[in-house]
């Protein structure tokens, strides 16, 4: 064994063997463990680090002959045990390494035997060496694909396909191979970027009770992909099953963004376990209270990630790095991202360095980089999140299509904001529109189906008495709480679900859907399903037929955002509600009722790069409401009849339709029903015109 060399950090395969680098501070001793393999409940070689030989600076390493890729292997960190300064060296703990690109979960593993007292080496995770290069990529590269033309598709990798009537084969079933078998439902959909729940390496049992951590939002490995999700047994298999289900979804021309937890990991309070980061520099990798023997928690799972110290800083773009290089990833959505935000005090920066270096980094360069920005201790920083670069959840977006289409007070003003890319929000930040990612559902909160089926959540399968999840969702139930087989309340659902597919679809700026509400998907009023691994979470199949006509109109609106006009309008539908003439209505043109009581808008823009117009009218009334529409006569007396689009009061298929073949309108009004969505199309004309009242 030699002493090998602190660069590069983590395992690095050599010709004749394997570099091993960490970064242990306070440490005096250090060992690494090797496994004979994946099963192992003990290790066959013990390599004790001489501090004298193996040690430059911070950083403990050796060169190991003889192994290779495969190899599993961990570390043994020895130190002080020193709580008032934030130091929790334990010698029995058997640690993940922080650099690992494959993490190993033998059946033994018990995650209440790295918190207890002893030697946790039978029941512990493992690192695997891995030789990223080892991967045939067939020329893939990242798409790349603008903002500007891109859905979002919102899923969870073992939530699709689990269910057995997914119609894949029951070894794929969950699996980033199942994944791949459904690629042509997501391409039938027309949604061209998926962004899927975590897939770093998790603690499947960071749950309470007998429940599943289902979601992955408690972080082990922000390198390795999670074991569980491969059809094919070992370590390896696991990283080239991602990268088959990458190229496949590439050369479906559908991108992969994953949700990416850097705010916090698995490791909970000082009483909790200890996998990797808290076993080897616990004082370097979190942020501490001035009592240093706790943990500040803005992420309201124990701890928080200091992620502007340097050493944190460069994991965090290691490994962003990795998933852009060496997995081909598109982009990412950064879970609880103003966290990253926050100095060594806990508190906010107004230039952080972590995120500038995410922005300014060349790798990273044309990737997709989105923000949750917000924390659980109250930061939230939706339009004000620094940078140039950086997407934003819209979660105004949410909370204000919402309270409209359910008929709540005072909520006209902010549904006209968000239909034109929130420029109360970013109109200071000269931010284009789609810089906004705009969503009615997200994994975190009701289903559509849910949303217009339930007034409370029904969290009670989450063990926790029903106090976990938002109390405040902007639901309506349409009049019985939860299912029903009452035609009007089902009738009224179905168009609510519409209207609210419509306007996220048709807003400016980035759309994205969750998976399944294409087709009612229900989680039966869990508002919080992040440890439900059963039918509650998972998509079910049969929905697909059931409510083939939600699926239809989805499918039509996506088609009409993400691709050009393939009928005679060369545009694309984000485009012109971006670069466009806009006039405000209420039922009566050109004069809007922005009062509080307000329950009806329209809209009308004409598109300065082609010669379209549209007219959308929204009727959140409980009565049906007769809107005047502008004239069919141009500027030069020629006539465009307008063409009704979407209604979705209107059974499928005329609910919405191709853009060339949409009925013509007859007269100056158009009587939208209650709770309603209607746009109108019409082409050829140079502009809008109609005498002000």
């Amino acid at each position: 064994m030699c002493a090998g060399f602190s660069a590069p950090l983590g395992a690095t395969v050599r010709d004749d063997g394997v570099n091993f680098s960490v970064f242990a501070k306070d440490a005096t001793e250090l060992d690494i463990l090797l496994f004979d393999d994946e099963q192992s409940t003990a290790p066959t070689r013990v390599i004790r680090l001489d501090p004298y030989r193996h040690r430059t600076y911070h950083y403990w390493h050796a060169f190991v002959p003889g192994i290779g890729p495969g190899q599993v292997y961990a570390y043994r960190a020895h130190g002080p045990v020193a709580p008032e300064r934030g130091v929790w060296f334990d010698r029995d703990k058997v640690l993940l390494d922080p650099y690992g690109k494959a993490v190993v979960v033998p059946t033994t593993y018990d995650r209440r035997c790295a918190a207890l007292p002893g030697d946790n080496v039978a029941t512990a995770m493992r690192s695997v060496v891995v030789d990223p290069e080892a991967y045939d990529w067939e020329g893939d590269t990242p798409l790349r694909r603008p903002a500007a033309e891109t859905v979002i598709y919102e899923m969870h990798v073992r939530g699709f396909t689990r269910n057995p009537n997914s119609g894949v084969a029951e070894v794929k079933r969950g699996t980033y191979a199942g994944l791949i078998d459904k690629i042509p439902y997501l391409c039938d959909l027309g949604i061209n970027a998926v962004e899927l729940l975590p897939v770093f390496q998790f603690d499947p049992q960071g749950a309470p009770d007998e429940l599943v951590n289902h979601w992955g939002y408690q972080p082990v490995s922000f390198f390795a992909p999670h074991h569980a999700y491969a059809s094919a047994p070992g370590a390896l298999a696991v990283l080239d099953e991602f990268r088959d289900m990458v190229k496949a979804l590439h050369r479906a021309d559908i991108e992969v963004i994953l949700d990416v937890v850097f705010n916090h990991t698995a490791e909970g309070r000082p009483d909790e376990p200890t996998f990797c980061y808290r076993g080897l520099a616990n004082d370097f990798y979190y942020l501490l209270e001035p009592d240093k023997s706790r943990y500040a928690d803005f992420s309201g799972c124990g701890n928080a990630l200091n992620a502007n110290q340097p050493i944190v800083r460069r994991l965090i773009l290691d490994s962003l790095r990795y998933w852009v290089s060496e997995m081909h990833v598109d982009g990412f959505r950064f879970d609880l991202a103003s966290i990253l935000a926050r100095d060594e005090t806990g508190r906010p920066r107004s230039s952080p360095p972590v995120l500038w270096d995410i922005e300014s980094d060349p790798v990273l360069a044309g990737t997709k980089l989105i923000a949750e920005a917000w924390d659980a201790a109250g930061l939230y920083q939706v339009g004000t999140f620094v940078g140039d670069a950086w997407l934003e959840w819209n979660g105004r977006f949410r909370d204000d299509v919402r309270r409209f289409i359910k008929g709540e007070r005072g909520a006209v003003k902010g549904l006209a904001a968000r239909l034109v890319g929130s420029p109360d929000i970013y109109g200071q930040q000269n931010r284009e529109a789609e810089q906004s990612v705009n969503f009615v559902t997200s994994h975190d909160g009701f289903t559509l189906n849910d949303l217009v089926s339930y007034n409370e959540k029904h969290n009670d399968a989450n063990g926790e008495n029903n106090r976990d999840g938002a109390d405040d969702n902007h639901s309506w139930n349409c009049g019985i709480e939860g299912p029903t087989t009452d035609p009007e309340v089902e009738a009224l659902r179905t168009r609510q679900i519409k209207n609210l597919l419509t306007l996220n679809l048709l807003a400016a700026g980035m759309p994205m859907l969750v998976m399944g509400d294409e087709v009612r998907r229900t989680q039966r009023g869990n508002n919080n399903a992040y440890c439900q691994d059963n039918m509650i979470s998972w998509f079910d199949w049969d929905l697909v037929e059931r409510h083939a006509d939600i699926h239809r109109f989805a499918a039509r609106l996506i088609r009409y955002h993400t691709y050009p006009m393939g009928d005679g309008l060369p545009l694309v539908l984000n485009e012109l509600l971006e670069r466009a003439e806009i006039e405000w209505h209420g039922v009566w043109l050109y004069r809007p009722d922005w009062s509080d009581d307000s329950h009806s808008l329209a809209i009308s823009l004409r598109s300065l790069r082609a010669e379209v117009c549209l007219h959308g009218m929204v009727n959140a009334y409980w009565e049906p409401l007769s809107f005047e529409i502008p004239s069919t006569l141009s500027s030069t007396g020629e006539s465009s009849p307008w063409r009704r689009w979407v209604d979705t009061a209107l059974p499928s298929p005329d609910d919405v339709g191709p853009w060339h073949t949409a009925p013509p309108v007859d007269g100056s009004e158009y009587t939208v029903q209650p709770r309603s969505v209607v746009v109108l199309i019409r082409d050829g004309s140079p502009g809008i015109a109609h005498a002000r009242r």
